[in-house]
């Protein structure tokens, strides 16, 4: 993918422990201080209180220097596709359906991390948390995709990246809380089809985004719509299944199988129309 040398998002907070930004893990802040002033004015114990906010917040972890550089390399990669993501939704939400798009923010962590969604740990994956707005990522997902899920190369990382974001439009057109509202009202093998439709439809997006980014900044090169086939294929629930337990329980599906997630990214690459990814609507899969 040709992202070199173009515009990254500013909508980014880096929490590495060797990052810069606005970095948040470790340490006390002065809202913890006064909130321990307010403890020992009311008789409690300050010290215990400051203790317990130190062990609640995730230590800054040591990198070596190749590491430090590898992963600037990667975070100013996933900075150019959340521009490239931010370009694409800021045109078509206006063109295709009359309104603006809002940004996200993206979070770089390691190790672990907490959103407003709870805490996760980068064995978690990149994921999109509603209740902030913000796509958190742990930048050894990478390795995990080439090493793990035999899915190298810079473009299946952006497919991850796409893929999120995507998730940040269901969410401004309020598609996952009408999801969200349906758990504990239906059965669990329905809601389970619902949500591998929620997650069809932004493998969709993805490919949406993709169409209208190679129009925009021509960023394709050879082999990258393989690579996010590729990575599309092994993150698919029956791949994932197969390969943990040797078979595959259909009914416990919350992504889509590896042909469905492959099928929904292609038909958003080839037609870039919103209107062809109503994946709640569709018979077949």
């Amino acid at each position: 993918m040709r992202w070199r040398n173009r515009e990254k998002s500013q909508n980014v907070e880096d929490r590495r422990g060797g990052g810069g930004g606005r970095r948040i893990a470790g340490g006390v802040g002065i809202g913890t201080i006064i909130i321990a002033i307010i403890v020992a004015l009311l008789g409690g114990d300050p010290s215990s209180f400051l203790q317990q906010s130190q062990v609640q917040q995730p230590a800054p972890t040591t990198q070596t220097t190749n590491t430090q550089q590898g992963n600037d390399d990667l975070g100013n990669f996933v900075k150019t596709v959340l521009k490239d993501t931010e370009d694409v939704w800021n045109k078509i939400f206006p063109e295709q359906l009359g309104r603006a798009y809002v940004e996200p923010t993206l979070v770089l962590f390691e190790n672990k991390v907490n959103s407003a969604c709870g805490f996760a740990s980068a064995a978690t994956g990149p994921f999109y948390c509603p209740g902030d707005q913000k796509l958190y990522i742990d930048l050894s997902f990478y390795q995990e995709l080439k090493n793990r899920f035999n899915a190298p190369g810079d473009f299946a990382m952006a497919y991850v990246v796409a893929h999120e974001a995507a998730h940040h439009v269901q969410n401004l057109l309020g598609i996952t809380r009408e999801v969200q509202s349906q758990r504990g009202r239906i059965s669990e093998k329905e809601y389970n089809n619902l949500s591998v439709r929620l997650e069809l439809q932004a493998d969709f997006l993805a490919g949406v985004w993709a169409h209208h980014g190679q129009k925009m900044y021509n960023f394709l090169e050879d082999g990258d719509i393989e690579e996010a086939m590729n990575a599309a294929h092994a993150i698919g629930d029956d791949t994932i299944q197969k390969r943990a337990r040797g078979y595959v329980v259909p009914d416990s599906f919350t992504h889509g199988t590896s042909a469905q997630r492959i099928r929904w990214f292609r038909k958003g690459l080839e037609t870039g129309d919103l209107s062809q990814g109503d994946t709640f609507a569709a018979r077949n899969l």
